[in-house]
Order: structure tokens, then sequence, then C-alpha cells
């Protein structure tokens, strides 16, 4: 029987110590997916550092044109607060679809990011919006930030501290969900600035969320749906599985990002 040390960490400076004494160290966050894959035995931390009393951590705040998403804040949260949906709807809208109400309640915006599901929803709105993410040693710009398949910039013992989303002019986020886990099967989040458009899709790419720069560079130029009307994704290098193979999943791209765009407008 494997054995586990439990830690209970109250700040993020805190958790970065027990992770960094550890020999095979684990954040817990909301547990969502970590706990599941402990079940399953596909993973066996020496020490799990719990972080879900680390109030730091928690909390949502809008200045200057952005908004901070502490690492704790759960989806239910994002979704529920009336001055981010005020401010930022295409977020709340976004976390409002992730998975059901008991995900909804303990899975957390951090421990998201950090995993770095191909298929998960929030990573498509941070590089969508080329948030910053935070950490308890330094500040990640989206585009660097992911990395591949579950892959990120986080070194070891790094903790994510909070999100910081640039607000858009306008912004939607459309998903094609697959019906049993609600992951995206594509997902695709469009952002208008001052300076241009944004496109990020998730759940389509073997390489995991991705930026879709032909869309970004006519949606800059024209923000209508006919603007990326004779635009096409190629189908290699996209997930072929039994819901759908890469040809499916590449003409999902083009649907939903004319949607989105046709819903931020």
């Amino acid at each position: 029987m494997h054995s586990t040390n439990y830690h209970a960490a109250i700040t993020a400076a805190e958790a970065a110590s027990l992770l960094s004494s550890a020999e095979d160290g684990a954040l817990l966050a909301g547990g969502q997916t970590l706990l599941p894959t402990m079940k399953a035995r596909l993973a066996a931390p020496s020490d799990l550092v719990d972080i879900s009393r680390a109030e730091e951590l928690r909390g949502i705040s809008i200045t200057d044109g952005a908004a901070t998403i502490g690492a704790m804040t759960t989806h239910a949260e994002v979704a529920g607060h009336a001055a981010l949906r005020s401010a930022f709807p295409a977020l709340c809208d976004l976390a409002g679809r992730i998975g059901d109400p008991a995900v909804r309640h303990r899975g957390t915006i951090g421990g998201s990011l950090a995993n770095n599901d191909p298929a998960a929803c929030y990573p498509a709105a941070v590089l969508g919006t080329g948030a910053i993410i935070s950490t308890n040693t330094r500040d990640i710009a989206a585009d660097d930030y992911f990395q591949g398949l579950f892959a990120t910039a986080l070194d070891a013992g790094e903790v994510i501290t909070s999100i910081t989303f640039p607000i858009p002019r306008a912004a939607n986020y459309q998903k094609f969900a697959q019906p049993a886990s609600r992951f995206a099967l594509v997902g695709v989040f469009v952002a208008q600035f001052a300076e241009g458009v944004r496109v990020a899709v998730t759940g389509a790419s073997e390489e995991g969320v991705f930026r879709w720069t032909d869309a970004e560079t006519s949606l800059s130029s024209d923000f209508t749906a006919d603007a990326i009307g004779g635009l096409s994704v190629r189908s290699q290098g996209m997930i072929s599985d039994l819901h759908g193979d890469g040809s499916y999943r590449a003409n999902l791209v083009q649907v939903l990002t004319a949607r989105a765009v046709a819903a931020a407008s």
C-alpha cells in the first residue's frame, strides 16, 4: 500500500517550502484532477501539500482595466462574481460551464492552469486574453506559459498565486462539450482589444491550447464572422478519437470562432 505524507499550508511561501523539501510532492488545491488520478494509481506523490486554507490565494479584484483572480478561487466564485460579470462576462460564462456544480464548487482556476489539461476551458481564456500568471517567484506571460499537453513553464516547487486578465473590449467563449466529461471537444475564446484580436483554441490540438493566428489577423481588420469565412484550420496535428477525428475538430474550430465573434459583436 502506498503511503503519502499530508501537509496543510496557509501561505504560498509555506507551500513552496514544503514542496521543495519533498521527494515527490504535489499541490492539492480543489483535487478534482489529482485525487481521481491517485485513486487510479496513475500518480503516487510522496507528499501532498494542501493549499485549500490559503486565504491569500483567494479573491477577485478589478482595477485599471484588468481582473486579478487568486489561484484558489473556485470556478463557481468566478462565475458568480457580480463585478467581474459586469466587467468581463465572457470569463464568468466560461467558468459557469466547467464540469458540473460539484466540480465548480471545488475546482480552482490555479489548479486548472497548473494541470493544463489539453481540453480544459481556462487555458483558452488565459491565452486568448494574453493574461499574466503570477507565482511565488515571478510573472509568466500566457504566450510563454503553455508548453504542450499537461506541460507548463512552472518550475519544480513553484506555486501559482494569481492570474491577471486584461479586460477586452469584447469577448466570447464557445464550447462544444463532450457530454460525459463536459470537457471541451473544442473550445474557442475570442477577445478584441484596441491593439487587435486574439483567438485561442482548446480541446482540438495534440499540442494543447494554441492561438489561431490567421483568424487573429483577419479579425483585427474586420471583427465580423464573415472575415474568417474563407479561412480553414489544418486537420494535421488535431486530436482524433472516438468523439471526432482531426478533420471534424478542425471544422469545429472555424465554426466556433465564427459563433464567438458573432456573439461578442
